[in-house]
Parts: C-alpha cells; structure tokens; sequence
C-alpha cells in the first residue's frame, strides 16, 4: 500500500474540518468566540507546514496546507475586522 494515500487522506479530512467554521463565520460575521492570538499562531503554523511540505515535495502537505491557510486566514481576517 502506498502511505501517500494515507497522506492525502488525512489531509482531505483535516482540512474539511474547517469548512463548517469558516462558513459559518463567513456568514455570520460574528467573531466573539474565536481566539485572536490562537489563529494567528495557527495560521503562522499553517505557513510553515506548507514551507516544510514544499521542501520535502509531499503534495498532500502542500495542498492540504494551502487550502486550510486560506480557510484560516478567511477567518483569521474577519476576526481583526469584526472584533
């Protein structure tokens, strides 16, 4: 079995996990209950996960990391905007 799938899989289901929040925040503007300072230590962690999958050449790290850094940031941007 090739463990790249196993990859892709996880990387599939990680970043699907943040499609119902970034929708939901998208929608409702409502910021309130999110963590400033977790986010942008997160999305700071996003940026170096798709660093380090760039340098290694893993396409799920790469893919998986550059569509959650923009759910994140989406988010992460209306959080400094709405409060």
């Amino acid at each position: 079995m090739n463990l790249e799938w196993i990859g892709y899989m996880a990387a599939t289901l990680t970043t699907l996990s943040f499609v119902p929040q970034a929708l939901k925040t998208i929608r409702s503007r409502d910021t309130r209950g999110i963590s400033l300072g977790m986010y942008v230590v997160f999305t700071i962690g996003i940026v170096a996960w798709f660093v380090y999958g760039l340098a290694l050449g893993s396409w799920p790290m790469i893919l998986a990391n550059a569509v959650t850094f923009l759910l994140a940031a989406t988010i992460l941007v209306l959080k400094l905007r709405h409060g």
